[in-house]
């Protein structure tokens, strides 16, 4: 583009008897000119013409993706999920559950924004979807407001992925992943893909939507389908019965 605004520039100004003076209708048709080869530039750019896969540059700008596996295909552990779309806390403590319950503690779970943004306009999740579920104790079961259970301490970290690229192997091309250890506290830098017997025939099995159980997250269920908006402006809420 820089060697076609050299020449514009020159044709601007047109020398006369007083020295240099800008010619009006070649200005017209300069700046005509100037806007149609801006547009074939655009275009070729966005077709990857001019250098480069601009293309697929543009592509993954919008669809970001928040996840990344090293040279051994282990999911690099996620960061900054705390920003991400918090969609729930699920809990199935040893109490309701014959003091063994299979997983006692509290998950708090993100979504990736931008699956999320896709779930909400398609109802389906994307190539990439990445949801996470961060593992808390149970702490007191006991507040001012009465008997309950409320979060302690972090404890560990999991993720699934979904993806054909990276899992074409694995159920529905869902992965999960473990970051946790709880011998010595820390979580690992990277995890391999869990063996779907582990997880993803559970939730193959049974989950509402797509391997993900939705049916325990009223913020996924309220966003499937939506649409651009936002679910939580809507001003309708399910009522309640209370006992007297």
């Amino acid at each position: 583009m820089f060697h076609h605004s050299l020449v514009l520039s020159a044709i601007f100004l047109l020398p006369n008897k007083k020295g240099y003076k800008m010619n009006k209708t070649l200005l017209s048709f300069t700046v005509i000119a100037a806007l149609s080869i801006g547009a074939n530039a655009m275009e070729k750019c966005a077709q990857g013409k001019y250098g480069g896969d601009t293309k697929k540059e543009m592509k993954t700008a919008m669809t970001k993706s928040y996840y990344k596996l090293n040279d051994k295909g282990e999911l690099i552990r996620p960061t900054d999920y705390r920003t991400w779309v918090y969609i729930g806390t699920p809990v199935t403590p040893n109490d309701l559950n014959g003091g063994h319950a299979a997983f006692p503690e509290m998950h708090n779970v993100y979504i990736d924004p931008e699956s999320y943004k896709v779930y909400k306009e398609t109802g389906k999740f994307r190539e990439g979807t990445i949801i996470v579920k961060e593992l808390v104790s149970v702490g007191a079961t006991q507040a001012v407001s009465g008997k309950g259970y409320f979060e302690g301490e972090f404890l560990g970290l999991e993720a699934s992925v979904k993806s054909k690229k990276d899992f074409p192997k694995e159920p529905g091309n869902w992965a999960i992943f473990t970051f946790s250890d709880m011998k010595t506290g820390i979580l690992k830098d990277s995890a391999p893909v869990m063996p779907s017997d582990k997880c993803v025939s559970c939730h193959q099995a049974s989950a509402s939507d797509d391997f993900v159980f939705t049916q325990y997250y009223p913020v996924l269920r309220a966003a499937k389908g939506f649409g651009k908006g936002n679910p939580e402006d809507t001003a309708k809420r399910a009522i309640q019965k209370m006992k007297k």
